[in-house]
């Protein structure tokens, strides 16, 4: 499938252009039925991870803060996949999708929404651990389940609200350079690539999302874990202190690997874009991170761990029966 060239500004800001083309792996070809097969398991793998821990979650009727923020993240994970993998797997399968600007702003949308409500929730659970470490005398009493619920529709609305106002800003762009999406989804740095405008004022409105949807978090995350440290130094027993750290290792991972990837792909000026490296990392947080946050998850939360088993007692019982 071949591009389209785009329309001239003019033309472009009057809505002329109403279609564009993820390329995909289209230089890749050779490789696309393999490529094909092999995002398809990894996708359909972390689908049944992250639908297997969200049904676990759900299933267990008291369920402590750490575990209803966990169900709310697998099911981010569900929705966050969901909206990138289909695409891309139909990119491959034809050598190049096509996308009608409504479709790709909404993609971008919902893409960046949940990608911020991941960070907003990673922040919570932060915040959760640090109740647990260094107030565990009032945690009951902290982490009722009003706060968190209230944490959980503060994450989705504000990254709702956020992800919308980075979509409007961008698509309000003119496109003059070819229709050719160099990537297999709408994201932000691959469009804003198109935009024929000149300095930095296209990336403002992705810098004040950065600042919103990762910096902040991370600065609470950061503020959490220094609590953490300090209370552990006086901890005396080593036995107390890997205790303690043990319940945090599982949220470390997942936020190193969550920010790692998108503070590479969003944290840099238009002018450094390389659309090759970003499709690579762009595989990493869209596959393979979703794909790790169940078994990271499942292996190291002891409560994931029992109420697996419960349900896989249930399910014999029943079988027997």
């Amino acid at each position: 499938m071949t591009c389209k060239g785009c329309m001239e500004r003019d033309n472009v800001s009057s809505g002329a252009t109403m279609e564009f083309i993820l390329l995909g792996f289209s230089e890749l070809l050779h490789l696309r039925v393999l490529l094909f097969f092999t995002f398809l398991i990894v996708h359909l793998v972390t689908l049944a991870g992250n639908m297997m821990i969200f049904i676990a979650v759900v299933m267990e009727p008291s369920r402590p803060p750490m575990l209803f923020f966990l169900g709310q993240l697998s099911a981010v994970e569900l929705c966050y996949t969901l909206v990138i993998v289909p695409k891309a797997l139909l990119s491959l399968a034809v050598g190049g999708s096509p996308i009608s600007m409504l479709g790709c702003a909404a993609q971008m949308h919902f893409f960046v929404a949940l990608g911020g409500a991941e960070c907003f929730l990673l922040a919570a659970m932060a915040y959760d651990r640090y109740v647990a470490v260094c107030q565990p005398l009032r945690y009951a009493a902290l982490m009722g389940e009003g706060l968190c619920l209230r944490l959980a529709l503060a994450c989705a609305l504000g990254a709702f609200t956020v992800a919308l106002g980075l979509t409007v800003a961008v698509f309000r762009l003119p496109f003059c350079q070819p229709c050719c999406i160099d990537h297999f989804f709408c994201d932000v740095p691959a469009v804003l690539r198109l935009a024929c405008t000149q300095g930095y004022a296209a990336e403002l409105a992705l810098l004040a999302a950065c600042v919103l949807l990762l910096l902040l978090p991370f600065l609470l995350i950061l503020a959490s874990y220094l609590c953490i440290a300090v209370a552990l130094l006086g901890v005396t027993s080593l036995v107390g202190r890997g205790k303690a750290f043990s319940t945090c290792i599982s949220h470390l991972a997942i936020t190193l690997l969550h920010y790692g990837c998108a503070t590479f792909i969003y944290v840099r000026p238009k002018s450094n874009y390389s659309p090759a490296r970003d499709k690579v990392v762009s595989l990493v947080y869209t596959n393979v991170t979703p794909l790790m946050y169940p078994l990271i998850y499942s292996l190291r939360n002891k409560e994931i761990r029992g109420i697996l088993r419960k349900m896989l007692r249930k399910k014999k019982i029943g079988e027997l029966g």
